[in-house]
């Protein structure tokens, strides 16, 4: 079982909105995790920005209390990150989506929770499937 766990917004918003199709699964396997769990700035983002008021307010609490820590530079990695992108254009893979693939390559042996398919499309370091957490799997 992974060490860590990368959460991507859908899983994020499936954790805090009851009315969720996927809340029963994300709350279920929130719990076989201890915090904190990771996550980065683009994430937190598109969370916000597709997430209502309750959503936020929950979210941001989160990262108040440290339960969801933010755990990527772009900076540091802005060429890899955007040579992901390039490389899948044709998805499109969103900013959110590439840092998250990065942070995948950084972090063996950190599985990411996710709710987005395209995440089977992806790949980390070229060839390597994407370790997920995900309700289909």
């Amino acid at each position: 079982m992974a060490r860590s766990v990368i959460a991507d917004s859908g899983f994020l918003v499936a954790l805090v909105r009851r009315d969720d199709g996927q809340h029963a699964w994300a709350f279920d396997v929130s719990g076989q995790f201890s915090a904190p769990w990771f996550t980065c700035e683009a994430v937190l983002s598109e969370t916000f920005f597709v997430a209502g008021t309750t959503v936020r307010h929950k979210v941001a609490e989160m990262v108040r209390r440290g339960l969801l820590v933010c755990d990527f530079h772009l900076a540091g990695e802005r060429d890899v990150v955007l040579a992901l992108m390039d490389k899948y254009a044709n998805v499109p893979m969103s900013l959110a989506d590439a840092c998250l693939v990065r942070m995948s390559e950084l972090h063996g042996d950190a599985r990411i929770w996710t709710t987005d398919h395209d995440f089977e499309v992806y790949r980390r370091n070229g060839r390597q499937k994407i370790p997920l957490l995900a309700p289909w799997w």
